[in-house]
């Protein structure tokens, strides 16, 4: 079976942000799912880095594509760990958790 290749669209994801982020309703949703839209860049980074389809990181983990999609949208689901082994392993990356501290920015100010 021949394997599909991923064809990314151009698209300045930091363009985008910057114009939509001067309504301050959607940068106030976005400040509240930033932790979400953090995963799913790294996803799409992952996938696109090894060149393949949600289709195809569905034959790999034995999923389907829809269910794919919904991993790499925001959205009310939250992915279970094990699922995001899977998907990490599908594109040929480790899974890596951290917890880093929030930086107060008034003591990030005075440091």
């Amino acid at each position: 079976m021949t394997e599909i290749h991923y064809q990314p669209l151009k698209h300045n994801h930091e363009e985008f942000l910057r114009k939509a982020k001067q309504n301050e309703d959607f940068s106030k949703g976005y400040d509240v799912l930033a932790s979400r839209y953090a995963l799913i860049r790294e996803l799409l980074h992952a996938r696109q880095h090894a060149g393949m389809t949600q289709e195809a990181v569905a034959r790999k983990i034995g999923t389907t594509k829809s269910s794919i999609s919904r991993l790499e949208s925001p959205g009310k689901h939250a992915p279970s760990i094990a699922t995001l082994e899977k998907y990490a392993h599908a594109v040929g990356c480790d899974l890596v958790i951290k917890l880093e501290p929030k930086v107060d920015e008034k003591n990030a100010r005075n440091h």
